[in-house]
């Protein structure tokens, strides 16, 4: 690593673990641990590529310690409350907030060991709805994790079903292309929003996938990146079960 490459790691480094200190603080566990996990990844990289003054490498060492040490009391009372069946954690997404796009929202909760992901959501019918749940597909894809089957339920749009339907037919093309499966079923009585993981993750939005504003125009900040564009005001509630059901 060049001098200014290793800075620009140390300053991502101290930048990501303040954030796991804020989410540990405010009792976001499984986010803080990934946070952990990142930031003690990148002062490694920084410790192994530039530092060679020994009293500089026991700072290094002694930072790098505390954080797995915090990290590993979290992991463990993470675990232990999946175990008896007791995590719930809750996110409070403010009006116009920003930087809460899925992949920033779902990544603590996809793993590797995510193959299947059920959607239960009355609103993926007009135009705005149905990207979002495509984004929704992009997002698993690009994770680390290796999804076979996304289940969507939903209601059908008794006003315009045909745009609807050729929507979602075109999506279950697109991820059959990619290896994925497309479950798709409708119900004219479902009103909750549910979202679950066959990892065990359950995550309940209030308002669903269609919590993000409308942009100001089509060439407006946070059109085409989410983590930038204001959001509307909901909550964001997380849960682990060993045994997930089928919508």
């Amino acid at each position: 690593m060049t001098e200014n490459h290793v800075s620009g790691v140390e300053a991502s480094a101290i930048s990501v673990l303040k954030r796991a200190v804020e989410l540990d603080q405010a009792g976001r566990l499984q986010e803080a641990l990934v946070c952990y996990q990142e930031g003690i990844q990148l002062l490694m990289d920084v410790l192994k590529a530039a530092v060679k003054e020994d009293s500089k490498r026991g700072h290094y060492r002694d930072k790098i310690k505390g954080y797995m040490d915090r990290a590993e009391q979290i992991k463990a009372q993470v675990n232990q409350m999946k175990e008896d069946g007791k995590y719930h954690e809750q996110i409070r997404i403010a009006e116009d907030a920003t930087g809460y796009s899925y992949e920033a929202l779902f990544k603590p909760y996809v793993s590797g060991l995510l193959t299947e992901v059920w959607v239960e959501d009355p609103y993926i019918r007009h135009i705005h709805q149905l990207y979002n749940f495509l984004r929704f597909c992009e997002m698993l894809l690009k994770s680390s994790c290796k999804v076979k089957k996304i289940h969507l339920l939903t209601t059908q749009d008794e006003a315009d079903g045909g745009q609807q339907n050729g929507a979602l037919a075109e999506i279950k093309d697109s991820l059959s292309a990619q290896g994925v499966t497309l479950d798709l079923q409708y119900s004219s009585t479902i009103h909750d929003r549910e979202i679950r993981f066959n990892n065990g993750w359950i995550i309940k939005i209030g308002r669903g996938l269609d919590y993000f504003k409308r942009p100001k125009g089509r060439f407006s900040v946070g059109y085409c990146d989410y983590d930038l564009r204001p959001c509307h005001e909901t909550s964001v509630d997380i849960f682990h079960s060993k045994h997930t059901k089928t919508l």
